[in-house]
């Protein structure tokens, strides 16, 4: 008997497809931020914290989907999420900004917002 993916493996396929939903659900988010920024002159510190809440929450978000799905070891499928949604982030930031400069700052205490974000997300669903 043939075992697929989904058995006994790692599901790819439905892992991208939660962290596509999670940046999708940033990009809405963002878009958000931007329009309350334009129209009450938020503070830079507000900014930053939204940022945050955002990456948070919708690590939180694609952590969750993945648990309701695979239903075992939800926290570790959660952190994979997270970690994934991480790594996309920093690329993107890397190819961007093209420095790493700019990156050193804050790469450590966002890698552990967004795993945690997703763990939290697969042990609660």
């Amino acid at each position: 008997m043939e075992k697929t993916s989904t058995e006994n493996g790692v599901p790819v396929l439905f892992l991208l497809k939660c962290i596509l939903c999670s940046y999708i659900f940033t990009a809405a988010m963002l878009l958000l931020l931007a329009f309350l920024l334009y129209k009450m002159n938020l503070s830079e510190k507000m900014v930053s914290l939204g940022i945050i809440a955002i990456y948070v929450i919708s690590t939180f978000l694609g952590g969750y989907v993945a648990g309701k799905k695979l239903q075992s070891r939800k926290f570790i499928w959660g952190l994979l999420v997270g970690a994934a949604y991480f790594c996309v982030l920093a690329v993107v930031s890397l190819l961007v900004n093209q420095s790493v400069s700019e990156l050193e700052n804050s790469v450590f205490t966002t890698m552990i917002l967004c795993s945690a974000g997703g763990m939290l997300g697969g042990m609660l669903s």
